[in-house]
């Protein structure tokens, strides 16, 4: 239980005092009415005695009695109706609640903090956060007592308002005070009326009530004299007749009323009356006796109702009781009626306005003195006296009727060491219970002595007493009677000083029993509890107390129900191992009782208490059944607040709950939140607890939605909201943006760079303020999730923003708006009219924003109506209390308004020491955006863009770009990781016609007709790599487009040619366009723009090519020049049949170098065309020679082989060219400074490698352009292409796709071919080593063998008559060229050594005439010519290629000196004649 003010001594000897009637004339009446009291009232405060008193048992033993008090009450012939007390104890326990602001009571008990008091309501409710840091601010005790004032005030009450029995005398009247005042005409007779009167009370049948303790009842004589009117001779003459008339010890006079009552009230006199009559005691019987009452009995409630009475009548009247709602669910059918009782209003109407009304005004301190004085004198005097008198009167007649030679005193012994006769079962005795003795009977004199020796607390002598009527009336089998003994028996034995004996538990046990399951009265039964769960208490026996409390509940009264399971869950937490769970389940238990009971505040609180013990842990639909009773209960008093953070927390949790009773809970949120925003209408907007938000999860996006696609028109994809967020993606767009912002700045990224994001999110670097366009919409994608079961109905949802106009070239700023409900000039936002949310979905809302001015806006959160689906789910079983018809569906009408901010977390912080030791988060700016001024716009369409081309496929397009905003735009470039893709086309673009629409007969290239009859001779051309962009310096990958006068008005579009060519590999490409413009006028903040654009194109195979270069063993060409080679290209059709490609046409092979040109073709063949079928393979040859031009211009040559000639130098021929060749020269350039540090340590010898390098190096490059005739639905079209192989190293093989070439060289074609069909995973290998590698320090000798080019000159067959002259002497001429730019000392040995397996097939052999060595020196590209002389013996075939020659560079040793291999073998036919 919990602690109570008093201990248990004092709690028990003033529940049971001696009670002493007052009966006043009227005149005695209205003295002491000045004071706002009755006679009762005056002395209530002074009743306790001060001191000891001292009296004699009846064996003249000397007894004290301490700390005595008497109760004096006005005399009341009506027993108080049980519907009378129901109502007092209903409202002393309403009045009594939690003092506001004291010190909160804890109780730590084992793991639990628990907080015993009114802060309760905020320590455990979900919303009081910071319940733990209340605790421990209070004292660091362990155990503080929790005290319920409430109980204590209802146990008085009840004690107190028990109606008087006939089994026991405690609440009898031992006396009885006759009060006349001093100023009536004959005093004396009205004592006599008085005494008559109370004579006629006592005696006549008439009167069954007050009951009375003895026949001979002590009357004692007050004479009360009003000091301030009345005169006091008077008074004092009639006093000393009342002496000689009554005695000195039966009478008194008491003077009153020494002040006047309006006099000023500069003295302060305190005011004892104030606590006793707020308890409001039953004894304030005048207001009921005239009314009757009827009690309907129900199994759930007691309902008072007032005969012949209406209810709605206020008529002052304390006896006009109102029905007490004692249901959770009130029949009213809305929680907005007040149908609750305040229960301060119902004890005004009962205490006659006790508050408003001072008490004791006429009464000095001196008459304080007076009453207490007087109190004494009766004490003393009178009724100690009369108590003695009587105790032995009684002893005496009990032992002249037992016989008995000594009194009961001294005979106790003997009763209990004697043989002890055993008790009968409760349930062996009869019923009895109705059994009646005759107020002479001995067994009620020995009752009657026994609760007299009690009364005066000689507790000895009464448990002797008690003992013995015990047995008497066991004998007897009157239950009732029994059970009084038992109990007051066990009382006595607890209250024996020294304690001799244990106490009793049994004996209440018993009686408890009795009284409830025999004599159906459970008043007294309450009471037996109430006496001995408060023993039980104190001898820390509180598992015995908690089972005894809970045994007393039942269902007739739901009051005394919840005060005792209250109690016992008290009794559970001071347990020596505190239960909590326990104390929690019955705090629960008690708050549904006091919550059927009417008593709502109670019912809050003990709920409160219990959800202490049960949150957090993870009983979810415990804390729901509390949460929901507790916001139903805060809404009960209108404590909305509270209620709205209690159906709060419901919602907010992950609900285990089924989805009606999700709805029902929603509702009743949704109907206190309505009511909360009533009352402070014009208040800021609160929080809404659902639907739960993802703020992390929020995207931000700048600019207008893409357009769709418009027939052959499409736009640029851009950026939309709908596209994933790839980081590698992601990264390729912002490099290209540097690289773009390089170029524009001259190889410079500027400091105050910053990255153009168009959509911001968790991965996006949100640490700058992003910058938004003036007139350009924001939109804000915010993630919602709806966690219950019940769809959510969101409407009129908008965003929730702050903004503050900046001029960004003005000093001053503009004032901060708020929220822009209003302000539509600066901000206008867009609202979703209804958003529906299904149940445990998530799902995304896109809000926009619409900026009119310059400044920063700050995106703060959103704001909605949050209301239910009609018809989602239905509210069966639900109270129809929450204002809701039951089966009717709310879609519009209950909803309410609120917000929820947008609350970023930004990235942890992890780069300093600090940082990484601590949990520091940065900046997530991403609802920060800062609007600038206003930028052009651009919008990019693209016409007849081809989605599948095949490798090397020349497509012509249209581009259209189109300035939307209301400014020009200027400088457009468009940048690129594959710049090889695509060409608007380089400065000759003007000569190339444009097409007006994608036919089949419509060439991509310009074409001139060529004579048929014509040889395949080259056909130049020149081109400088300045005019298609490349050698300027610049990065390839950055284009720019060419704008008619470069600027793009506002409104103004043009459209221009797009050549595309498809990448060499196969497969499906993504390929990256960022096109970058900028404004005419420069702004501070945004610089530039950037608009987006990826092409998806997917490549099937065409065409493979494979080319050789070997020197040409001709010396000299038809020029006469030394230097000439042959080209060999090997063209496969790799086409599979299911493109529809039916056959590859090869028109046109050109070369393109700065170096060498291809002459002729050396292929004759009738075929005018080279056609291809799939899988067929052609080879051609062609001879390539020096070119005479200047090193500026790269020399074009075209060989046709069909009637049109396309200008290879032209767009877009050459474009694509010059793009691959620039790809190529970057790769090579990478590798090239890969190795810069080795190279500049040995610079002078790497230049010798160089230039042996150089001998074999071609820079020569070969354009394949083909057309493929492919059938579409039943009609031919005719592709174009063109493929590009790069010659660098003569006779190393070089391919027009390298990257799968390691698999071909090892496998061969078809091998290849097939592994790619079954196994295309491996294609991911590779079986070569990367191409990096460092420049050989040393020369390979296939590298020196190319220094020095020899042929010999010789006639094919010599015929020679060996019968004439046995040697043959034959001329033969050694061409020696040097194919270096450095001088080269060249050593030449005729000495036959030769190995080859060549020469050994030849019968016989040679002798080469003159000198066996020469020595030459040859400068660049000299050619020299040596005449040598052949004998020869025998006819037949010699191969003349034995010289060996040797070279090496001037000024360097012989490191480098090697033979000289010959192309072939030179084979002459010696012939006899």
């Amino acid at each position: 239980m919990a602690q109570c003010v008093q201990s248990v001594q004092e709690f028990i000897q003033d529940s049971f005092v001696p009670l002493v009637a007052a009966l006043c004339s009227e005149e005695a009446e209205r003295l002491t009415r000045k004071n706002s009291l009755s006679f009762a009232e005056l002395v209530k405060p002074f009743c306790r005695l001060t001191s000891e008193v001292h009296m004699r048992d009846p064996n003249n033993q000397l007894h004290i009695i301490k700390n005595l008090k008497i109760a004096v009450n006005n005399i009341i012939t009506h027993p108080p109706q049980p519907g009378a007390i129901r109502k007092l104890l209903n409202d002393v326990v309403s009045v009594s609640q939690p003092a506001e602001g004291l010190v909160a009571n804890v109780i730590t008990a084992g793991d639990y903090d628990l907080n015993i008091s009114d802060r309760s309501v905020k320590a455990s409710v979900p919303w009081y956060s910071n319940w733990k840091e209340t605790l421990m601010e209070l004292n660091t005790s362990t155990f503080y007592s929790a005290t319920t004032p409430w109980f204590e005030s209802y146990r008085e009450c009840f004690l107190q308002s028990m109606p008087a029995s006939d089994h026991e005398f405690l609440n009898h009247y031992v006396a009885c005070m006759l009060v006349v005042s001093s100023s009536e005409p004959e005093p004396v007779e009205q004592f006599l009326k008085l005494s008559q009167e109370q004579h006629r009370i006592q005696h006549s049948s008439e009167y069954l009530y007050p009951k009375w303790f003895i026949p001979n009842t002590l009357k004692y004589y007050v004479l009360l004299h009003d000091v301030s009117t009345g005169e006091e001779q008077r008074a004092d003459s009639i006093y000393e007749e009342m002496k000689q008339r009554y005695g000195t010890q039966g009478c008194y006079l008491l003077k009153i009323n020494s002040r006047v009552s309006n006099r000023g009230t500069d003295e302060q006199i305190p005011d004892p009356w104030s606590q006793y009559l707020q308890k409001n005691t039953i004894q304030n019987q005048d207001c009921y006796e005239d009314c009757s009452y009827t009690v309907i009995s129900n199994k759930n409630t007691d309902h008072l109702i007032s005969d012949g009475l209406d209810s709605e009548i206020k008529d002052g009247l304390s006896n006009n009781f109102k029905t007490h709602p004692l249901q959770l669910d009130h029949p009213s059918g809305s929680l907005d009626s007040t149908d609750y009782v305040k229960a301060t209003a119902s004890l005004q109407d009962s205490k006659k306005s006790n508050s408003g009304t001072p008490h004791g005004a006429c009464l000095t301190l001196t008459d304080h003195d007076r009453i207490r004085q007087f109190i004494q004198e009766f004490t003393f005097r009178g009724l100690l006296p009369h108590i003695e008198k009587t105790i032995r009167q009684l002893n005496d007649q009990l032992i002249s009727r037992k016989g008995l030679s000594r009194s009961l005193f001294s005979a106790t012994k003997k009763w209990f060491s004697g043989s002890k006769v055993p008790e009968k079962s409760i349930n062996e005795l009869k019923n009895t219970s109705g059994l009646l003795y005759p107020p002479e009977a001995p067994e009620l004199q020995i009752r009657k002595m026994a609760d007299l020796c009690f009364l005066v607390q000689h507790y000895e002598l009464a448990y002797s007493c008690y003992h013995t009527a015990k047995k008497d009336f066991l004998n007897d089998q009157a239950m009732l009677y029994a059970a009084g003994a038992l109990e007051m028996a066990a009382v006595s034995a607890f209250l024996q000083p020294g304690a001799p004996r244990p106490y009793p538990a049994h004996y209440m046990e018993t009686a408890i029993q009795t009284y409830r399951d025999i004599c159906k009265n459970m008043v007294l039964a309450e009471r037996c509890v109430l006496l001995s769960a408060e023993i039980l208490k104190s001898q820390s026996k509180y598992s015995e107390a908690a089972a005894l409390l809970i045994r007393l509940t039942s269902e007739d009264s739901d009051l005394r129900s919840a005060l005792l399971l209250e109690q016992a869950a008290h009794c559970f937490i001071n347990m020596k191992s505190p239960m909590v769970r326990k104390f929690a389940f019955h705090m629960i238990l008690a708050g549904h009782r006091f919550s059927k009971a009417g008593q709502k505040k109670h019912a809050l609180r003990c709920y409160c208490q219990a959800m202490q013990v049960y949150k957090g842990k993870g009983w979810s639909l415990a804390e729901d059944h509390i949460n929901f009773t507790i916001g139903r209960q805060s809404f009960t008093l209108r404590q909305l607040d509270n209620a709205v953070s209690a159906f709060r927390h419901i919602l907010i949790n992950d609900s285990k709950q089924p989805p009606a009773q999700q709805g029902a809970f929603l509702r009743e949120y949704l109907y206190v939140y309505k009511n909360v925003t009533q009352l402070s209408p014009d208040g800021p907007l609160p929080q809404l607890p659902l639907p739960y938000i993802n703020s992390s999860a929020t995207r931000v996006f700048f600019g207008h939605d893409r357009r769709p696609a418009e027939g052959e028109k499409q736009a640029a994809t851009h950026v939309s909201l709908d596209q994933e967020y790839d980081s590698e993606s992601s990264q390729q767009w912002k490099e290209l943006e540097e690289q773009v912002v390089s170029v524009i700045n001259k190889g410079i990224i500027p400091s105050n760079f910053q990255p153009t994001q168009f959509c911001l999110n968790r991965y996006s670097d949100n640490s700058r303020f992003p910058l938004a366009v003036i007139e350009e919409p924001v939109t804000v994608e915010v993630s919602f999730r709806n966690p219950l079961k019940v769809p959510l109905l969101l409407t009129d949802l908008s965003l929730l923003w702050k903004f503050q106009p900046k001029d960004f070239n003005a000093k001053h700023d503009g004032e901060t708006k708020e929220l822009g409900a209003c302000d539509d000039d600066m901000i206008g936002a867009e609202a979703i009219a209804e958003f529906l949310i299904n149940s445990e979905e998530t799902k995304v809302a896109r809000l926009k924003l619409f900026p009119h001015q310059t400044g920063e806006l700050h995106i703060l959160g959103v704001v909605y109506n949050l209301g239910t689906v009609q018809g989602a789910v239905t509210l069966d079983g639900i109270d129809p209390s929450i204002g809701l018809q039951t089966g009717k569906f709310v879609s519009n009408g209950l909803s309410v308004r609120g917000r929820q901010d947008l609350e970023i977390q930004g990235p942890r912080l992890n780069n300093t020491k600090e940082e990484k030791t601590s949990i520091k988060y940065g900046p997530d700016r991403r609802l920060d955006p800062i609007i600038t001024e206003e930028m052009p716009l651009l919008e990019v369409f693209f016409i007849n863009f081809p989605t599948g081309l095949l490798c090397g496929e020349i497509r012509k397009a249209y581009v259209e770009f189109v300035n939307v905003s209301k400014c020009p735009l200027t400088t457009l470039k468009v940048v690129s990781k594959h710049p090889e893709f695509f060409t608007f086309g380089g400065n000759t673009a003007v000569l190339t016609p444009l097409s007006p629409s994608a036919s089949e007969n419509c060439s991509a290239y310009k074409t001139v007709v060529t004579d048929p009859t014509s040889v395949r001779a080259a056909l130049l051309s020149s081109a400088s790599s300045v005019d298609f962009g490349v050698g300027t310096g610049g990065q390839p990958e950055v284009i720019h487009v060419p704008l008619p006068d470069a600027v793009l008005l506002p409104g103004a579009s043009v459209q221009l040619p797009m050549w595309l060519r498809g990448p060499d590999e196969e497969g499906v490409h993504e390929i990256n366009f960022l096109f970058y413009y900028e404004s005419i006028k420069r702004h501070s903040k945004m610089c530039h723009r950037v608009l987006r654009h990826t092409a998806v194109i997917c490549t099937s195979r065409s065409l493979h090519i494979r080319a050789t270069v070997c020197r040409s063993n001709a010396l000299e060409d038809e020029e006469g020049r030394g230097d000439n080679m042959l080209v060999f290209v090997d063209v496969e059709n790799i086409n599979t049949s299911e493109t529809g490609v039916k056959e590859f046409h090869i028109v046109q092979v050109s070369s393109n170098s700065k170096h060498w040109k291809l002459q002729k073709s050396v292929k004759i063949s009738e075929d005018k065309d080279t056609k291809l079928a799939s899988r067929e393979r052609a080879k051609l040859c062609f001879k390539a020679v020096r070119c005479k031009n200047s090193e500026e211009n790269y020399t074009f040559a075209d060989i046709v082989f069909g009637n049109e000639q396309i200008i290879s130098s032209a767009s877009p021929c050459a474009d694509f060219f010059f793009q691959s060749l620039s790809s190529e020269f970057k790769r090579t350039h990478v590798q090239s400074h890969a190795h810069a540090s080795q190279r500049a340590a040995k610079q002078s010898f790497d230049e010798t490698v160089r230039l042996i390098q150089q001998c074999s190096e071609v820079d020569l490059n070969i354009v394949v352009l083909w057309k493929a005739y492919v059938v579409e639905d039943n009609k031919q079209l005719i592709l174009e292409g063109q493929h590009h192989v790069a010659l660098n190293t003569v006779g190393k093989e070089a391919f027009s796709f390298p990257q799968k070439q390691g698999f071909k060289k090892i496998l061969g074609n078809s091998d290849w071919e097939d592994l790619e069909q079954e196994l295309p995973e491996m294609v991911l290998l590779k079986f070569f080593r990367p191409e990096n590698t460092p420049v050989p320090a040393r020369p390979t000798p296939e590298q020196l063998s190319n220094l020095i080019k020899t042929s010999l000159h010789y006639p094919e067959s010599f015929n020679h008559s060996f019968h004439q002259k046995s040697l043959c002497l034959v001329p033969v001429t050694l061409l020696l060229s040097n194919c270096s730019q450095a001088v080269v000392d060249v050593m030449i040995d005729l000495r036959h050594k030769t190995t080859s397996p060549e020469a050994l097939e030849i019968h016989g052999s040679f002798t080469w005439l003159g000198q066996t060595q020469y020595k030459l020196q040859l400068k660049s590209q000299e050619v020299y010519s040596l005449q040598l002389k052949a004998c020869f013996i025998h006819t037949g075939v010699y191969n003349l290629g034995t010289p060996r020659v040797f070279a090496k560079l001037v000024d360097q040793v012989t490191l480098f000196e090697t033979s000289q291999q010959n192309s072939m073998p030179a084979l002459i036919i010696i012939n006899n004649i």
